[in-house]
């Protein structure tokens, strides 16, 4: 086995989310283009007898260290798949805050994988070996390429445009509960047929801008009722006075706004924190 190694498990953002059907079993067909921040959890491992999880950082109270961890679970998965008998100790420092729509637990699942992989000498989970892990799990596999996600996860594909660019991501501190959304939408809205623009045509960043802002997340109108999180609609109306593009990621409570400077984002990032403090903001790179 090799030493101790560490990486950051970035934070996932969906720059649209399309529901596109309603599977027998309950589970939702989408159609997402994911792109990957320069901001996330952190992650280290280091070569054990057993499996075992330990967890900091900000946004640490509340993380399970026990199988009810996601990371614990992937770690498992691995083991008993690759045929492993090492173990592991695994450290993680937790920056991003939780049930925001952002792939925390899936992309910090992600990342385990692929450290252990390293530290095992064993191939990393295949999308297909890591979906039961959550439906996330696969794509954020695919860091830090954008990448184009349908089915329920499973079909994955690099995006024949790459973004680049800054993101200003906000989250007001309200828990999103995602089978909530999912349900209440099935409950009040059909399932639209209009499905996500290609990117075929997409070559710079002001034909970017303009496919972005003809794509949408369907979650949007219900992560934002009076009884889920009002906030996401103040949230987006701040970023709306200065970037190009805003939207809500994933089924929320995180919103981003997109930026083509350094300059322009941080510029934004600073405004919306003064106005509100309380709210988690950062400015951040599109990864690569």
């Amino acid at each position: 086995m090799t030493a101790a190694t560490e990486a950051t498990a970035p934070a996932k953002i969906n720059l649209c989310l399309h529901l596109t059907g309603l599977r027998d079993d309950g589970y939702h067909l989408l159609e997402s283009l994911v792109v990957f921040a320069g901001v996330g959890d952190r992650l280290r491992v280091v070569p054990a007898n057993g499996l075992s999880l330990t967890v900091d950082g900000p946004f640490a109270e509340g993380v399970p260290t026990d199988r009810a961890n996601l990371v614990l679970k992937a770690a498992e998965r691995l083991k008993d798949l690759r045929g492993v008998s090492a173990g592991a100790a695994i450290h993680l420092t937790k920056t991003l805050p939780h049930g925001g729509g952002i792939g925390g637990g899936s992309s910090d699942a992600a990342c385990a994988i692929r450290l252990l992989a390293d530290l095992w000498q064993v191939p990393p989970l295949t999308a297909t070996e890591a979906l039961p892990l959550g439906a996330d799990v696969p794509v954020c596999l695919c860091a830090p390429h954008a990448t184009e996600m349908r089915g329920i996860g499973e079909h994955l594909q690099r995006a024949p445009y790459q973004p680049e660019g800054w993101l200003v991501l906000v989250n007001p501190g309200v828990m999103i509960p995602t089978g909530k959304v999912f349900t209440l939408h099935d409950m009040l809205h059909p399932i639209s047929l209009q499905r996500m623009d290609p990117l075929d045509d997409v070559t710079d960043a002001e034909s970017f801008a303009d496919w972005l802002s003809k794509q949408r997340n369907d979650l949007t109108k219900i992560a934002s009722d009076d009884a889920i999180a009002p906030v996401i609609t103040e949230v987006l109306h701040a970023l709306r006075e200065d970037a190009l593009v805003a939207k809500m990621s994933g089924s929320g409570s995180t919103c981003w706004g997109w930026y083509t400077t350094q300059v322009a984002a941080q510029k934004s990032a600073d405004r919306i924190a003064a106005a509100h403090p309380d709210w988690w903001v950062s400015a951040v790179p599109i990864l690569r």
